[in-house]
């Protein structure tokens, strides 16, 4: 049975003829992220920086867009809408105007003028209720991301290091940062909206990147035992080998994400967006960075770093 490539098995594009000038491209994409995210830093939305929440009521389902356009029109900037429990309810989230976090009173007064601005023709909004969105929630939130992330790659360092070796997992880990980095970055060059669903898409990257590596690093091992050639010489195959599956892959976890970027509305956007981003510049990092740090200084692999040990000599004896 054949199975379908769009690049031939025995491909020989010399990537790591370029490493030089890849991990350059990456070491300067790195460096324009962190000093946008140090200087103009992130458009935070109301899940970090707090504001009013309002509830809304109406007598059939709303128009969610034709809602969010009357509150532009009136002057609420920015304001968040979502379907909120039933297809009747609606809830929107602003930004307060000063940085003070604001009082029940002034809740009461915005979410009034919320509903009127929000009402339909022959549909009127009906405010449930109206409350204030600490901004201790959203550090809190910004805190728990951070440790999120610090989870995850301290978890790929330690299984990268017991399935392969621990030049792999720096490797790795180092090719899934930068991925976080200049999806991140992006946010920060755009001042496109970063909430929750960004945070969420951006960890999703982290695991579909590392996954991608762990694909060729596997077929690098395998490589590594079976053949006689430079280090170089085997990374580079193994790249091509694997080329068809990660373009593939990626394509189709694009398709994907392009989907949920024009059909899944303004809430799932930002989501969609950093998965984009990110799916692009880990399809890259997985062929141009992570193979090519091996190639290099104290990350340089040699065959006794991937020779069979003990616990591998049945694993591999059962192999056809």
């Amino acid at each position: 049975m054949k199975h379908f490539n769009v690049f031939p098995y025995d491909s020989n594009i010399d990537f790591m003829r370029m490493r030089w000038v890849s991990l350059s491209v990456a070491a300067l994409l790195m460096l324009v992220s962190l000093v946008a995210m140090g200087t103009r830093g992130f458009n935070f939305s109301l899940d970090f920086t707090g504001g009013i929440g309002v509830e809304l009521r109406y007598a059939q389902a709303p128009n969610v867009d034709r809602v969010r356009e009357q509150l532009e029109a009136a002057g609420f900037h920015g304001a968040e809408v979502q379907s909120f429990g039933s297809d009747h309810d609606l809830l929107v989230r602003l930004q307060t105007d000063d940085k003070k976090e604001g009082t029940s009173d002034k809740a009461a007064s915005i979410g009034d003028a919320v509903a009127k601005a929000a009402s339909l023709a022959g549909n009127p909004a009906t405010k449930r209720s109206s409350s204030v969105i600490s901004a201790e929630v959203g550090k809190d939130l910004a805190l728990n991301g951070m440790y999120a992330v610090i989870f995850v790659i301290v978890g790929f360092l330690l299984y990268i290091s017991m399935r392969f070796e621990k030049k792999f997992a720096v490797a790795a880990t180092i090719g899934t940062m930068h991925d976080v980095i200049v999806c991140a970055g992006w946010f920060a060059v755009s001042g496109h909206e970063f909430d929750l669903n960004v945070l969420a898409g951006i960890l999703s990257v982290m695991g579909f990147s590392i996954n991608d590596t762990i694909v060729v690093f596997d077929r690098v091992r395998e490589n590594f035992r079976s053949l006689r050639s430079e280090p170089t010489e085997i990374l580079n195959k193994s790249v091509n080998q694997t080329l068809s599956r990660t373009v593939i892959t990626s394509f189709v976890a694009f398709l994907t994400a392009l989907a949920l970027y024009i059909f899944g509305g303004d809430s799932l956007r930002g989501m969609a967006e950093s998965q984009m981003i990110g799916i692009v510049i880990g399809t890259l990092s997985s062929i141009y960075i992570s193979c090519a740090l091996l190639t290099i200084g104290g990350l340089k692999v040699t065959k006794q770093d991937l020779m069979p040990k003990a616990k591998d000599h049945a694993e591999l004896a059962r192999r056809p």
